[in-house]
């Protein structure tokens, strides 16, 4: 997991080509008046969610295998949970199993877990090793409005 302000996300670009991308697409954008829906980057390597929603109060675990996800937030803020995946268990009965077209599968994760506030203007990396639970109130406030994009980048090059 990185977390970081997007004005610093050349530091990143090194990592990997498809990250690179990525970030040049969200630094490219006019993210304040974008509208919601999914945008295609480069085919199915590289594409971007924008949305709007209210914070909650809980969720589950997710992890992708497939994408990096680069989660930046426009407007509001939110707190966001990760673990590390291998300490997360997909046994329990209200838990979706790893749907591959997809990407995505939840968990309950045991392990400690570590809360990050992302605000607007910041970002988070999460690798596939990051099971994360976003879209959480901050500091237990009521529920928010947040606008996020949420850029997937394909971990093969």
């Amino acid at each position: 997991m990185i977390k970081d302000k997007l004005e610093n996300a050349k530091i990143y670009f090194g990592i990997s080509e498809n990250l690179k991308n990525g970030f040049e697409w969200l630094m490219s954008q006019d993210l304040e008046n974008i509208n919601p829906q999914k945008y295609c980057i480069d085919g199915d390597k590289i594409y971007a969610n924008v949305q709007e929603y209210q914070t909650k109060n809980d969720a589950k675990y997710e992890a992708h295998r497939k994408y990096i996800d680069i989660q930046y937030v426009v407007k509001g803020s939110e707190r966001v949970g990760v673990a590390d995946r291998k300490l997360c268990t997909d046994t329990a009965v209200d838990i979706t199993p790893y749907n591959e077209s997809s990407d995505i599968e939840f968990f309950d994760c045991s392990g400690e877990d570590e809360w990050q506030r992302l605000n607007a203007g910041e970002f988070l990396v999460l690798f596939p090793n990051d099971a994360h639970k976003p879209s959480i109130n901050p500091e237990n406030k009521l529920n928010s409005i947040v606008k996020k994009v949420v850029v997937k980048v394909s971990v093969d090059e």
